[in-house]
């Protein structure tokens, strides 16, 4: 939790959560790092915890957990059926949704692999306010596409549009007239954009995009995942809503939706997932899935312990004093880096900061993984590990060559309640240094490539011996320092 105070004129955000429990972190020493990032072929995921000294890769399942959630894991009943843990958590997601059915998944993607394989078939189309990775490989294997229908200034990366996660209603309507309802299984409104820096939608346009669906009998399936971010954003920004609880505001997005799906990894702060539905056929086409593909129904590939876990989290999200932490130390560390002519994505959006690579190394083509090359300097330079969000994340054409990023980020995500703001201000020093000595900074190449899901797996190499003479700029500047 946090709020905005002022310390001699300068506004920060201050924690409202004292630390109770800590994990100890290690800034290995920079040759160490030249070593560890080739040995990951260049790919942050491959990096091992113990060379890592800020973890900004995900808020997935990393974010920090409540006393209360905590202490509600030693009461988990541990029943594979019937669970009364289980019980806990249908009862809270009906409480604060009103959705009248609930089915439980190990995590978000599991949840997507559930809707593609109920509702996509081959040739169908499914209209998105933009894309997310595994969302968009689970549609490609039932056959469908994915359309982004978003206005123009969601690709803006430096911009004053609050909620560029707006769907186009003009372009949705194209849709459903060009391809016919039969083709449009549901439309998908992801709250908060996150492959272009966690930009919120509006509930107007949510609402608009609702109304839509409805008159043409599609199902609006959101992803609230980042419902949290969304939360806040849409209390702070959206005129309409500034003095309604987050509480209301949580069911006004249900009330204006069929289908709800959610990584816990995100929202909730514990490891799991779950589909709320309102309407009882796409309960049923769904619920004879979990069982073969997940677990029963009361667990869903689920601990309980991680269940109970789940019931507090959604009931803390309700909290704005819970909530606004990690916009707030995002605005932070964007509005620090851009004093610095550092190039970002703003306004500000959830999830991280998103450093704009096509900007910071404009000397590095797109083809040599601008991103990529940006999250393995940023890690030689200062042991912490981002998110390539660009090229890498995208999938080759048909005739292998690849397909361009529309936006090429590095995401630097912040999971809740983890960092001190001397730590914020130890990342936005080593991506300043970088920047001053980023002409040093070349490509990557691929020397393994997966077929799908590429930046997962893939390793790469550089295109020249740049990082030995990044590490070397860095020793001269630091000498032996960490």
């Amino acid at each position: 939790m946090s709020e905005q105070i002022k310390f001699f004129g300068e506004s920060v955000p201050l924690e409202m959560h004292k630390v109770r429990i800590i994990q100890k972190l290690n800034l290995v020493p920079i040759d160490q790092r030249v070593k560890a990032i080739t040995e990951a072929g260049n790919n942050t995921f491959l990096l091992t915890n113990d060379n890592i000294f800020m973890d900004m890769l995900t808020d997935s399942g990393v974010n920090a957990m409540s006393d209360i959630q905590q202490s509600s894991m030693m009461i988990a009943d541990d029943s594979y059926a019937g669970s009364a843990t289980y019980a806990r958590l249908e009862a809270k997601v009906k409480e604060i949704f009103g959705m009248e059915y609930f089915l439980p998944v190990h995590q978000g993607r599991a949840a997507e692999h559930i809707l593609a394989k109920a509702f996509v078939k081959k040739g169908d189309v499914v209209p998105m306010n933009y894309h997310f990775t595994t969302t968009k490989a689970h549609i490609g294997l039932c056959g469908g596409s994915v359309l982004e229908i978003h206005y123009p200034e969601a690709l803006e990366v430096d911009s004053t549009n609050p909620f560029k996660g707006n769907m186009s209603p003009e372009l949705l309507k194209d849709v459903i007239k060009k391809y016919g309802v039969k083709k449009v299984p549901y439309v998908r409104l992801e709250a908060g954009t996150n492959l272009i820096g966690g930009q919120p939608y509006s509930l107007a346009n949510q609402k608009e995009i609702y109304g839509i669906c409805k008159k043409h009998g599609i199902p609006l399936v959101l992803d609230t995942s980042l419902l949290a971010d969304n939360l806040y954003f849409i209390k702070v920004r959206e005129t309409a809503y500034k003095n309604k609880t987050i509480r209301q505001i949580a069911r006004e997005i249900a009330d204006n939706a069929d289908i709800m799906y959610f990584s816990a990894r995100k929202l909730g702060h514990a490891r799991g997932g779950g589909i709320c539905i309102k309407n009882y056929d796409h309960y049923r086409v769904m619920r004879d899935m979990i069982p073969l593909f997940e677990g029963f129904l009361t667990y869903g590939g689920m601990s309980v312990r991680e269940i109970e876990a789940i019931t507090v989290g959604l009931d803390e999200t309700m909290d704005l004093h819970m909530i606004n932490q990690g916009p707030q130390f995002i605005e932070y560390m964007v509005s620090e880096l851009k004093k610095k002519g550092i190039p970002v994505v703003t306004p500000a959006g959830g999830l991280g900061c998103h450093i704009d690579a096509k900007r910071f190394l404009d000397h590095v083509p797109q083809t040599e993984y601008t991103s990529g090359a940006l999250g393995a300097a940023l890690y030689i330079a200062g042991g912490i590990r981002g998110m390539e969000r660009g090229t890498m994340s995208e999938e080759r054409k048909a005739d292998g060559s690849d397909t361009l990023a529309a936006v090429e980020l590095l995401r630097l995500a912040m999971p809740r309640r983890v960092f001190t703001l001397s730590q914020i201000k130890y990342a936005i020093d080593r991506i300043t240094w970088l920047y001053a000595n980023r002409k040093l900074i070349g490509g990557l190449k691929f020397t393994d490539e997966p077929k799908l899901l590429r930046f997962f797996l893939g390793r790469l190499a550089p295109t020249s011996d740049w990082q030995q003479k990044l590490a070397a700029k860095f020793k001269s500047d630091f000498g032996d320092s960490l």
